[in-house]
């Protein structure tokens, strides 16, 4: 073989193993792409079953004739800002995910005041359907965690994959960017003290 073919023979080799090698990069990336997808799809169902359950217990709370009312509107408005937030999958950017963290947030912290706040009402507290719908926020507030941590383990995933060499190359001609992660809520540090009065 003279030198014209080696040369020939070595740049059709160079280019079946970038072709190859992106192929293979890109099929990867849009498998981890999918797992996120997928597992955002989840952690929106768990908080739009928490969602769900919040009329029902706003419902029960009222039946409280001296409940304070105020509270409860912070509830109600909080819920309304949190399903108002939606994030498109194909847009779950930090920027995007801090937004939907911030509204979750504030229901969860209206949530709980008024959790403390029937605490002054023995009669609530005994009521058979509200112990229920506490029962049933309590385990949705699991799923909830249990949702964002297999999110999150999807997007370290997804995101280091995209940064490693030479999968960067075809991540970036490809449009694969950085996606968000659900960070810790502020006080998270701390142990959360929930007594639903059982």
């Amino acid at each position: 073989m003279n030198t014209r073919n080696i040369v020939i023979v070595s740049i059709i080799a160079a280019i079946l193993l970038l072709g190859g090698c992106g192929c293979s990069g890109y099929n990867n990336m849009v498998s981890l792409d999918q797992n996120v997808k997928g597992s955002w799809s989840k952690v929106q169902s768990e908080y739009q079953r928490r969602s769900d359950l919040i009329p029902n217990l706003v419902s029960t709370v009222k039946g409280a004739a001296d409940f304070e009312k105020s509270t409860l509107e912070a509830v109600i408005g909080a819920r309304a800002k949190a399903t108002q937030t939606v994030i498109d999958p194909a847009n779950l950017n930090p920027e995007n995910i801090a937004k939907f963290q911030q509204a979750q947030g504030e229901l969860s912290g209206a949530l709980s005041r008024l959790l403390v706040t029937v605490e002054q009402y023995p009669d609530l507290k005994a009521n058979q359907n509200f112990r229920d719908l506490q029962t049933q926020l309590e385990g949705t507030e699991n799923r909830i965690k249990t949702a964002r941590n297999d999110f999150n383990d999807a997007v370290q995933s997804y995101n280091t994959t995209i940064k490693k060499f030479p999968t960067v190359i075809f991540a970036g001609m490809f449009g694969f960017t950085e996606k968000g992660y659900f960070s810790a809520d502020a006080g998270a540090e701390k142990a959360p003290s929930i007594d639903f009065g059982k």
